[in-house]
């Protein structure tokens, strides 16, 4: 095992050993992050059990975001506002000047190599948020993972017909709104906005959608086609914690 890899190792012991202690419940997320992560990186510089934490500005209460492991373990990350966000349905998502998550989301997809061994294609990440009633923590968080090889097949397949404005898209009988967004990251585009303001009602139903975006390569250049579907399965259930899809790619 790698050096990074037996880092993630130990972030998902100690990541246990948290929720051990606070046990079961909704909040395990918050308080983990918030009552262990942060305290311990302003006193020491050591996150544990999260990876990082990044703060825009002084003291715990600074908006910012934390990096953690998976308890389930694999090539599975977690990406969580170090204040208090519920989740999807949360207005502060899409406020002025509010931080965007799935930017910061995407930047740490570096975190997949510490378990997979190599670089993974950006064509092979996924980022997954739950909606209220297929997620199990009242956080937010971004799941960052790799995709699995049914979706890859059916969005390379959709690829040319996904535009700037959402189309519908059928993968396993299930049905989704997708969308293209252009370059190589997420700064200038925020997909909870897209998805609240180019869905008619989304806004006003926002808790109801899972939501997801994978990187892709078109012809016209680098991007991403996210996915948003009402009361569809978790769209954590579009990952693959083995990454088997990176690992095909690296043969």
């Amino acid at each position: 095992m790698t050096r990074a890899g037996l880092l993630c190792a130990g972030c998902i012991a100690a990541l246990a050993a948290a929720v051990s202690a606070y046990g079961v419940g909704r909040n395990q997320l918050r308080f983990i992050v918030q009552q262990e992560c942060i305290p311990n990186w302003l006193r020491t510089h050591h996150p544990a059990p999260c990876i990082s934490v990044r703060l825009t500005g002084r003291g715990a209460e600074a908006p910012g975001f934390a990096l953690l492991a998976d308890q389930k373990g694999g090539a599975h990350f977690l990406l969580i506002p170090t204040q208090s966000i519920s989740g999807i349905e949360s207005p502060e998502l899409r406020a002025p000047g509010a931080l965007n998550y799935f930017a910061a989301a995407w930047k740490a997809r570096t975190v997949l190599q510490s378990v997979v061994g190599h670089e993974v294609p950006r064509e092979a990440v996924g980022l997954a948020v739950n909606s209220i009633w297929a997620r199990s923590q009242d956080q937010l968080h971004i799941h960052i993972g790799c995709v699995r090889p049914f979706v890859y097949d059916a969005l390379r397949a959709a690829a040319r017909r996904v535009g700037r404005t959402w189309v519908p898209l059928t993968m396993r009988d299930l049905h989704y709104r997708a969308i293209r967004i252009m370059g190589r990251d997420l700064d200038s585009a925020n997909p909870f906005e897209l998805l609240a303001d180019g869905l008619p009602g989304a806004k006003d139903e926002m808790g109801r959608f899972t939501l997801f975006v994978a990187g892709m390569d078109f012809k016209d250049g680098p991007g991403f086609v996210a996915l948003a579907g009402k009361y569809v399965p978790g769209a954590e259930t579009l990952l693959d914690p083995r990454c088997a899809l990176a690992s095909a790619h690296h043969r």
